[in-house]
């Protein structure tokens, strides 16, 4: 026993002991994270985005590569605490910088992650909410709102990881001041359908079941939501904008 204490002691022999052990833990707490992603609904939750799709393009998920990530961050510090250990790099600053930059490096990478599924999870979801609504502009609304929460992603994960970001702050002003002044004058029609559609659902000049006449058209009412009013004519249906309603009046019809 006494001839294998010197070697027990040996930088190198206790930098690999470590490094073994990085491993092993490294893999076991990949598997736990990937258990309790799964376990907790995520799957279903990213099911159906760009960011999903992809990842199953390329035989992985966004679990898995989550679970990596997890996996390979303590990878990276079992390497580097055994490089420290086996005095590969007797830099006191180096490694001082290192175990600072690495936990940033993993937060900027998961806010990556996060970011692409979140902005294509709201993607689908305004695209669902807009579905409905007959206006030619409104289709360009999803993908503004994607690449916006995209910019703010990376600019939280450039700050992560040390990058000075305030010109990328004033950028990100002048961007929403610009699609505040763009959307007034792009989405007028929207914007003023929107108007008439609480004014309509708050007010009720008509509900669903009355026969109304809404300019040429005449139907039964079937539906009534913020941006339009459905009509129905005996096979036809009308999407009707809400402005519509207001610039062209409404005739209540009477049996």
């Amino acid at each position: 026993m006494v001839e294998w204490q010197p070697l027990l002691n040996e930088p190198a022999v206790i930098a690999a002991a470590v490094l073994a052990l990085g491993l092993v833990v490294g893999y076991l707490v990949g598997r736990l994270n990937e258990e309790l992603l799964s376990a907790s609904g995520v799957p279903e939750a990213v099911e159906g985005t760009p960011f999903e799709r992809t990842a199953q393009s390329i035989g992985t998920s966004t679990v898995e590569i989550v679970a990596r990530l997890s996996s390979w961050f303590i990878y990276g510090i079992a390497v580097l605490t055994a490089i420290h250990i086996a005095q590969l790099l007797d830099t006191d600053a180096f490694w001082l910088r290192v175990t600072e930059f690495v936990p940033q490096l993993f937060i900027a990478v998961l806010v990556l992650i996060l970011g692409f599924i979140v902005a294509d999870k709201t993607e689908l979801i305004v695209s669902e909410y807009l579905r409905g609504v007959k206006l030619p502009e409104v289709s360009v609304i999803p993908k503004v709102v994607k690449y916006s929460v995209l910019y703010v992603t990376f600019i939280i994960a450039l700050g992560q990881v040390g990058v000075h970001v305030l010109a990328l702050l004033i950028l990100l002003t002048v961007y929403a001041v610009g699609i505040v002044i763009v959307g007034t004058v792009a989405f007028k029609d929207f914007l003023v359908s929107s108007a008439a559609g609480i004014y309509l659902l708050l007010n009720q000049p008509y509900g669903i079941g009355d026969e109304i006449r809404i300019g040429d058209q005449t139907g039964i009412v079937q539906e009534v939501d913020l941006f339009v009013t459905k009509i129905e004519d005996d096979s036809e249906e009308y999407i009707v904008p809400n402005r519509k309603v207001f610039e062209d009046g409404i005739v209540r019809m009477r049996d």
